[in-house]
């Protein structure tokens, strides 16, 4: 069975006869990877992204959406908004987008998909509404606007998933399995905002756009970083399909398992906590109860390693661990149970 395959059955929690499995390289060594990506090309066209010095020891550059970032000159890759495309809610009628959904940013999609045709292929998308609205008035103020302005929140975020949905149609013609998005919801212990307002302000575009993804045959993953509880239930309601979350300790597993038989969880272990133990016992242990709690109903989970161990101050060797427990332990008997579970007279 290919890893397209695979991960078809793990989604839609079809008796595969293993979890997901999405990891890069260890110690120059391959590791099962199940998805690949694509994304849209640059062009000539294009405005290139030169880094500027600011004189105060970092650097700035305008991105593509017209947004001023600024970084620490030789500290991280990318910047944070300091000047927003549009400084006021009057420029939003003549604001022009950029051309993220041209056709000709994807013409190396047929090949791709030839070329990694045993591959889950995730379409790249640069969010459902809010990940690049909030970028264009600058998340404080697109806050503010939120409590003060949100019919004019809601024509923004409209105009950017309007985009998006052009390019699904897009992934959908390349024949791509899936599209996925990330989309920071979360602070350390809350919603970034009112759960109510979400409802109100941002539930119809992730309606509007996983009910455009499925009637193309897409799946919806989406990545968010934090406490994000409070969305995990309605977005299920609304048929995401596979939820990638980089702390779903933080999360709650027991929440999450009340869901498990309705939506994919996509994570590496807990990367603020069980992560930065560098315990391989407790690791290990994890990775067992996540492989139980997630994905005990034929399948609904898919393992994966955080990509950026330099920034997190973490050891790869450490996310091998969990790698070993889910290659080696969460495999499928003929029923769909996960053998580890079975075992153990456990959930599943």
């Amino acid at each position: 069975m290919t890893s397209r395959e695979i991960i078809r059955k793990v989604v839609e929690r079809d008796n595969p006869p293993r979890v997901g499995l999405t990891f890069t390289d260890f110690n120059g060594q391959p590791r099962i990877r199940d998805t690949v990506g694509i994304g849209p090309a640059a062009l000539p066209s294009d405005r290139e992204a030169i880094w500027e010095d600011d004189g105060k020891g970092g650097e700035i550059m305008v991105d593509s959406w017209g947004c001023t970032q600024r970084r620490l000159k030789g500290r991280i890759r990318r910047g944070e908004i300091v000047k927003p495309a549009i400084t006021d809610w009057a420029q939003l009628d003549s604001y022009q987008p950029p051309d993220i959904a041209n056709p000709a940013r994807y013409e190396h999609g047929p090949q791709a998909r030839e070329e990694h045709a045993d591959k889950y292929m995730l379409g790249s998308l640069p969010g459902c509404s809010f990940n690049v609205a909030r970028k264009l008035r600058m998340l404080e103020n697109y806050l503010c606007d939120c409590a003060l302005y949100p019919e004019k929140v809601r024509r923004l975020n409209r105009m950017v998933n309007d985009l998006v949905l052009q390019q699904v149609e897009i992934y959908a013609d390349i024949g791509a399995d899936g599209v996925f998005y990330c989309e920071d919801w979360g602070t350390e212990d809350s919603l970034m905002i009112n759960p109510q307002m979400w409802h109100e302000i941002f539930k119809p575009d992730f309606e509007r756009l996983i009910n455009h993804a499925h009637s193309r045959g897409l799946t919806v993953w989406m990545h968010s970083c934090g406490y994000v509880r409070d969305i995990i239930p309605p977005l299920v309601d609304l048929g995401m399909d596979v939820f990638q979350f980089d702390q779903p300790e933080l999360n709650d597993l027991d929440l999450m398992a009340d869901f498990s038989d309705r939506v994919t969880y996509w994570c590496p272990v807990d990367i603020q906590k069980t992560l930065q133990t560098g315990d391989e016992q407790t690791i290990k242990a994890k990775a067992r109860e996540m492989l139980v709690k997630l994905g005990s109903h034929g399948g609904g989970f898919i393992g994966k390693d955080y990509p950026d161990d330099f920034s997190i101050r973490t050891d790869p060797l450490w996310q091998h661990w969990a790698y070993e427990v889910w290659r080696d332990e969460g495999k499928y008997n003929s029923a769909g149970k996960l053998a580890i579970a079975v075992r153990r007279g456990e959930r599943g």
